[in-house]
């Protein structure tokens, strides 16, 4: 019986990560940017730019908006440590689709070496 980790490594083995040296450019020439996590965790900070569409979600989406039906377009996906991001991204090349990267090491990674992330502001109450 395979397990959640087992499944992440393989689709590892299937699809393409970009690393954070090579991020910027890879989200700069993406046609789009997905945040794969959960509506809480996307709502608590998220990459600017990025859109959200859940994991749960995914397929679904892509096969029901015609303007994201095109397997050509340059994906970009990301989670919080890019287990899930790897899975969205090994069904995203299951169903055609020919240019996704999965951001290596996920929103943790990203925030870990003090990248920008676009996080509610609550205001200040005296």
């Amino acid at each position: 019986m395979k397990s959640a980790h087992d499944l992440v490594a393989a689709a590892r083995s299937r699809i393409d990560e970009v690393d954070l040296p090579q991020a910027d450019a890879a989200i700069q020439a993406a046609d789009l940017l997905i945040d794969v996590r959960e509506a809480d965790e996307f709502s608590a900070a998220h990459i600017p730019g990025a859109v959200h569409i859940p994991r749960g979600l995914l397929e679904f989406r892509l096969s029901n908006d015609p303007q994201l039906a095109n397997r050509d377009l340059r994906l970009v996906l990301y989670c919080k440590n890019s287990g899930r991001s790897a899975l969205a991204a090994d069904a995203l090349r299951e169903m055609g689709y020919r240019q996704v990267l999965s951001l290596a090491g996920g929103i943790d990674a990203w925030q870990a070496v003090g990248r920008d992330v676009l996080a509610p502001s609550l205001p200040e109450f005296d």
